[in-house]
Parts: structure tokens; sequence; C-alpha cells
């Protein structure tokens, strides 16, 4: 008798089919509770949305109100011998609906600016983008050498990492004014906020990853005459390469949450004004589908890494799967001696 493959099991990779169905699953639940908080009335729709304003003067067909108002402006209507309102139950402005945000995924790209020296939201996307990346780049530019050198290298470490560790805590925003100051009111100042956002997190984060090789392969090089270079470049670094790709993408995440305040430092640009903007005109759908957009970007550009990757470091994926052979060749030995 065959044993059904159980889903939940503990430090057991699932199947590919369940690993599909786990992804969709952690998107389509969401989506569920937002359609049923958005389209079942009982759950949670606090106002009425007036269809018909019957007598009562300052209602007006679309206007929201409270459901305690709506009553008692119709009750004061019927009192005077007017006409009741008439509405259906509605949630606040600021919670569209999924289909009202799906629609405004692709509006917000059509739709032209309301005011003549604004940007189209590809415009403010492509700002942002090349803000994220300048940022990003200019930050690994000196971050990861410096978290190398500081994780194989404990003199520099404790040169270094005290006053890292001192700054971090140090909220980036809080250097916007200086950085206007500094660097103008355009792109510069955006762009080191991201910087110190991510710089002094990632030399952390980079010296205790390398710090993590495995002291074996450093005595076995030294044992064949290796040098403090060919141990550095050769044996420590190369050791904890993926590890160190796999840090990279996880604070690229980091720098995309610095993003809205960094571009709100000087002019306001990118897709944060986007939000900004149609946040003040009560477009709620295209906050919604900005936010959105920003998750997506961040998501494909995640996957595309991992694709890169594996591509790039082909000999983790069979590492991992000669392990799994490994341990299961063992446990097929181990139930043969029982």
């Amino acid at each position: 008798m065959t044993r059904r493959p159980r889903w939940f099991a503990v430090g057991k990779e699932p199947s590919s089919r369940a690993r599909i169905t786990l992804g969709l699953l952690s998107f389509l639940l969401p989506l569920g509770i937002w359609a049923l908080v958005s389209y079942v009335p009982w759950i949670w729709h606090p106002l009425v949305r007036v269809s018909v304003p019957g007598t009562v003067e300052w209602f007006k067909p679309d206007l929201l109100v409270e459901h305690a108002v709506f009553n008692e402006e119709n009750a004061k209507a019927v009192a005077a011998g007017g006409t009741a309102a008439t509405g259906t139950p509605a949630n606040p402005i600021f919670l569209p609906a999924p289909h009202a945000v799906g629609r405004a995924l692709w509006t917000a790209f059509a739709t032209p600016p309301i005011l003549r020296d604004e940007l189209w939201l590809h415009q403010s996307l492509w700002l942002s983008i090349r803000t994220i990346f300048w940022g990003f780049a200019l930050s690994s530019l000196i971050g990861v050498p410096l978290g190398i050198l500081c994780g194989a290298y404990p003199p520099v470490a404790r040169l270094t990492e005290p006053v890292v560790d001192f700054v971090r805590y140090m909220p980036a925003p809080a250097f916007g004014a200086l950085a206007v100051a500094v660097l103008g009111i355009y792109g510069a100042p955006k762009i080191a906020v991201i910087f110190l956002g991510t710089f002094f997190q990632q030399v952390l984060v980079i010296a205790n990853t390398v710090r993590r090789h495995d002291p074996a392969l450093i005595e076995a090089a030294q044992t064949l005459g290796a040098g403090p270079r060919q141990l550095l470049l050769r044996v420590i670094v190369p050791s904890c390469l993926i590890d160190l790709y796999n840090d990279q993408r996880i604070l690229l995440g980091w720098a995309w949450t610095y993003l809205i305040v960094a571009e709100v430092v000087g002019i306001s640009s990118g897709i944060t004004f986007f939000i900004n903007q149609q946040a003040k005109y009560r477009n709620f759908d295209n906050v919604y589908a900005a936010i959105i957009i920003i998750g997506v970007i961040g998501l494909v550009t995640d996957q595309g890494l991992a694709f890169i990757g594996r591509r790039i470091f082909p000999w983790q994926v069979r590492r991992s799967s000669r392990l799994r052979a490994f341990l299961a060749l063992l446990g097929r030995k181990g139930g043969q001696g029982v």
C-alpha cells in the first residue's frame, strides 16, 4: 500500500505540482478576501451610496454617507412629508473593488496627466527604476568589497563594523535635508537616500555571510601554499559566492522600501509623486494600481535574478539534488538493515 505524499512534511520540499498550487494560493487567498470585503454587503460596507436622493436636499447620486446619517436624513424627509432616498451598501472610497483596480492598471498608463508639467505613469516608473538602480549599484560597488574584507579579516571588521553598526540605526530619510543641501534638489539626493538605506546594512550582511566559510577549505589551501590574496580571491569568495548573490537579491528589496521616502526628498518625482497626486485627486483605484505595479516589478526582478542565479551557479542545483539522492540511498540501506 503506497502512502499519499504529504504537502506539509517537516524539512521536505513539496512536489512541483504542489509548489505551483501553493504559489497560486499565496496570491488568490488575499485576492479572495479583498473580493469578499468588496462585493459581499454584509461583511463590511459601512457606508451607503446614494442612488436616488429623494427629497433630501444635500444628497446627490453616488454620494457616500454613513448608515446612521442616511437613516437620520430619511427619517427627517419622511416626517416632513417628502420621499426617502434610496441607496446601496458601499465601502469607503479608499477601498476600491478589485475590478476597479484591474481597470486602473490599464487606464493609468493610457490616461494623460491632468496638469501640463506632470509625467505619464510609465515615465514616473522609469524615474523610480533609475533611482533604485543607481542607488543600489553605488551601494554595492562599495558595500560588497568592504563587507567581504570585514568578513575575511577580523582587524578590518574591528575597525569598520562599530561605526557601521552605529550609523545603520539612523533612519536614512533623516539625511534627506542634508542630501538636498549638498547635492541639490533633483535626482542626486534621492539616490543618496537609497545608498544610505542599503549600504550599512549591506556591509554587515555580506560580512556575516563571508564569516560562514568552511575553515577546512582555508586549512587545505594553506597546506598547498596559498597566500593571503589567493585565500581571499580563490577560496573564501568562491566558497560563499552563491550566498552573496542571494544576499544581494534580498538587499535589493530593501532598496525598494526606501523609494517612497527617497522620492519626496527635494522635488517630488517618480512613482511616489504619481501615487501622491492620485491620492489628492481621490483616484484610489490608481493608487492601488501603482502600488501593485511596484510589487510586480519587484517580483519579476527577483524571479529574474533567481533564474540568472540558477544559470550562473548550476552546481548549486546539482549539489542539492545529489544530497537528496544520497540521503535517500542512506534511508533505503537503513531500512534494509532493520
